[in-house]
């Protein structure tokens, strides 16, 4: 896998650690021994902030907002990892402290406004205060994308790439009418075939790069571990009051399993458990 993005030089030295010794490592790993060929991600699983940022300035009810994570997205990703028996790695702090799925050192990467929000904790930050996010943060999550993918290339298949998220039901007064998207940038079959299997489900709105496209290169994860070292891929998108709670998981998570199970098999990925 790619590793120039995300910093191959001497990692930095900081005298102050971003998280203490008993806060949680940066990422978790859901299903670790999973045999078949997929790679689940989730890049906002977690609005938690390390204790040393005292919480960005924000108050938790901001923080759990879309702004500081993607609601409903983690136990969707651990429901669909669980079904086919793949592994699934999750992000363990908030999009506000480091955004996994955005270019480091860009604009969006530790955002100072997000949708209206001032986020007191991003602002005049050194290049110092930037290197210990990436350090603690951003770099141990790619590293271990790296790891799991390659663990399935080492079992002699090719990993299947699948990017799981969820978007708010309204942004900048727009009511958004989907209740999925997929994006894609470089062509997809895996992509463009679970946009048709989802939209087989009465009533269902899927956005074919809908509510954002990937085709504006915004999103980091899916882009550097997959699309461009040709790997099988779909980024999801879920809107967030359809998991808002344990029956509508269940219920969306399913419709989702079903789609993608078709999707796999119509497009030709090598899916099956190792």
């Amino acid at each position: 896998m790619q590793n120039d993005v995300i910093g191959t030089n001497q990692p930095f030295q900081s005298a102050s650690p971003l998280l203490a010794p008993h806060e949680p490592r940066p990422y978790r790993i859901e299903n670790v021994n999973g045999r078949a060929p997929l790679l689940f991600t989730c890049d906002h699983a977690s609005w938690a902030v390390p204790e040393s940022l005292d919480s960005l300035g924000l108050q938790a009810s901001d923080l759990q907002r879309h702004i500081g994570w993607d609601r409903g997205a983690a136990e969707a990703t651990v429901r669909l990892a669980r079904r086919f028996d793949a592994p699934a790695i999750l992000t363990r702090y908030s999009r506000l402290v480091i955004d996994c799925n955005r270019v480091p050192r860009t604009a969006d990467s530790i955002p100072e406004t997000s949708d209206g929000t001032t986020i007191p904790g991003n602002h005049g930050l050194s290049r110092a205060d930037t290197e210990r996010r990436e350090e603690a943060l951003f770099r141990p999550y790619h590293a271990g994308i790296n790891e799991l993918l390659q663990k399935i290339q080492g079992a002699g298949a090719t990993p299947i790439y699948i990017a799981m998220h969820t978007f708010t039901p309204r942004m900048n007064g727009f009511k958004r009418p989907w209740h999925f998207g997929v994006l894609w940038d470089r062509d997809s079959p895996l992509a463009h075939q679970l946009i048709a299997e989802l939209r087989r489900n009465p009533g269902i709105v899927v956005g074919d790069n809908e509510p954002y496209s990937a085709q504006g290169k915004f999103d980091f994860s899916r882009m550097h571990h997959a699309s461009t070292v040709g790997l099988p891929y779909a980024l999801i998108e879920i809107r967030e009051d359809l998991l808002a709670s344990p029956r509508r998981i269940t219920y969306f998570s399913n419709m989702l399993g079903d789609a993608l199970e078709r999707a796999l098999e119509a497009s030709g990925c090598d899916w099956q458990v190792l």
